[in-house]
């Protein structure tokens, strides 16, 4: 029942979904009557699904302390509770981020000795798509959450990008081991003296997201954030000063007609619902971020990420890398994180 358009864009995302994904079946939690009058335009979704009826959900303004208090019952804590109750595989919610996150930390916890959970987001690169992590969950990480970023971020390209050995970087303000500030360090000297399942290259900077110089970029969730919603802001207006110059007059026209195939690639390559769908990772159970403003083709994505992952080892290679980061650990007479945690604010 979330996001800007509830079960006008979910019931045909599941179709899509449908299609695509053979052997898939989904529950529905929301307002039955809404669901089925949506559910009766679309067959594909309608054979594969199962509505579970409730008129309570969250709004989309509601603090999460609201929605932890107010919210059982409702749509999204019902499509939680399903995933612990072992009912369904992974949940997938366009709906308010924060309650999201607060009622799946409530409900699923945290699995192994993870601290807090990251939203990863998938962005498109010249190379392919990147893994960026944190991208909203925690305004601030130490170095033992970004060394856990990183351990879940390079499961994550692994399992829903097809990446052998991913390569992980940290973002800094520059690559040399002397710069960024005290956590990002700390974290560095970590991913570095131990063997994980990945390839950790070092330190990264904000144009190397683009390039596509590592398949896993690690970062706090305040500037993972501000670079998601940056790069979001000048991909529209990049969009839009093409389409502006392309309508200038008969021979721009004329040229982009001439242009149209490559045109269109372009923009399907750069569209964000192509990669729509961040996962919560870190919790006992798999919950996918659906963008609130998805289409349905996006939200089909959103429901693909969330598939991909219940077919993976996701969660077993996770585990794998805590145990090595574990053991070194307790071989060098420190805790998990090589410093005492200081924690993270809300």
């Amino acid at each position: 029942m979330g996001g800007d358009h509830g079960p006008s864009i979910v019931v045909p995302g599941v179709a899509q979904a449908a299609l695509a994904l053979p052997g898939v079946r989904f529950l529905l939690h929301g307002d039955q009557v809404r669901l089925n009058a949506e559910l009766a335009k679309f067959p594909a979704a309608k054979a594969v699904s199962e509505v579970r009826h409730t008129d309570k959900f969250i709004a989309s303004d509601d603090k999460p302390a609201q929605a932890m208090r107010r919210g059982k019952g409702s749509s999204l804590w019902n499509a939680v509770e399903s995933l612990r109750a072992g009912e369904a595989q992974a949940c997938v919610s366009a709906g308010n981020t924060g309650a999201l996150m607060a009622i799946s930390k409530l409900i699923l916890r945290m699995c192994a000795d993870l601290e807090r959970p990251a939203i990863v987001a998938s962005w498109p690169t010249m190379k392919g798509v990147s893994a960026v992590l944190d991208v909203g969950a925690n305004v601030q990480s130490d170095a033992a959450q970004l060394v856990e970023f990183a351990i879940m971020g390079a499961a994550f390209h692994h399992a829903v990008h097809g990446s052998e050995r991913p390569t992980v970087g940290l973002l800094n303000v520059g690559s040399e081991d002397e710069k960024g500030h005290e956590e990002v360090r700390e974290a560095h000297a970590i991913l570095r003296a131990t063997s994980l399942d990945f390839d950790y290259r070092g330190f990264v900077e904000g144009t190397d997201i683009a390039y596509g110089t590592v398949d896993v970029v690690v970062t706090d969730g305040f500037t993972g954030n501000v670079a998601l919603k940056t790069a979001e802001g000048l991909a529209r207006f990049f969009s839009q000063e093409i389409r502006s110059a392309l309508t200038s007059g008969p021979l721009a026209m004329l040229g982009a007609l001439l242009a149209s195939g490559p045109l269109k690639k372009m923009r399907a390559r750069l569209d964000p619902g192509r990669v729509n769908g961040g996962p919560l990772l870190g919790l006992n159970g798999i919950v996918v971020k659906s963008h609130g403003g998805a289409d349905a083709r996006g939200f089909a994505s959103a429901i693909r990420v969330a598939t991909d992952l219940a077919r993976s080892d996701f969660t077993a290679e996770i585990d794998r890398n805590l145990k090595r980061l574990t053991a070194l650990a307790a071989r060098d007479g420190e805790s998990p994180s090589g410093v005492e945690s200081q924690g993270a604010s809300e």
